[in-house]
């Protein structure tokens, strides 16, 4: 089976700085193959035994912890479910840039109460579409000055979860 992982804060700004082929070393240990990594940000596909996203999760976040000495949250997806993400984007078309699209990949299903949050919350131009476990985000003004980056899914959901542009999505689908 083929699997993506996506870690959580690593590599941005200096903060929780890991090297991929650390991290590619890493998961080959820990018995997975066909390792590839794309970008400095966290992105891992790699090919393992048939089993639960959450057992493959805390495979990946005990050893981690382990390695690099802090927690550091994973989530994962079978890679045909990336390509499914990818397909089904309700703002296909209707955005200039991938710098304005951007996929939530969430550890749960989201509740209602907290999607309608979200909803309530967003910011003039910005549109939010929670489906599952991933929460798609237009953003014709871009990331910066956006509920991504005022701290809003710690403080008022409190959800788990990565995000990545478009085209990082739409490379995941074939990595």
């Amino acid at each position: 089976m083929r699997y993506v992982a996506l870690l959580r804060g690593i590599n941005l700004g200096g903060a929780n700085m890991m090297k991929m082929a650390d991290l590619k070393a890493e998961l080959e240990a820990l018995g997975f193959e066909n390792v590839r990594t794309y970008i400095n940000s966290g992105n891992i596909a790699f090919d393992a035994l048939r089993t639960s996203e959450a057992k493959v999760v805390d495979k990946i976040e005990r050893s981690i912890e382990t390695w690099f000495g802090k927690p550091i949250p994973v989530m994962v997806r079978e890679q045909k479910e990336i390509e499914r993400i990818r397909q089904n984007n309700p703002f296909d078309g209707q955005y200039e840039s991938h710098k304005h699209m951007h996929v939530l990949f969430l550890k749960a299903p989201m509740p209602e109460e907290k999607a309608a949050l979200l909803q309530a919350s967003a910011l003039p131009g910005e549109r939010y579409e929670v489906r599952g476990r991933e929460i798609y985000n237009h953003l014709p003004e871009g990331v910066a000055g956006s509920l991504l980056t005022k701290g809003f899914f710690e403080k008022k959901p409190k959800v788990a979860y990565t995000g990545r542009n478009w085209r990082t999505v739409e490379k995941l689908a074939t990595l």
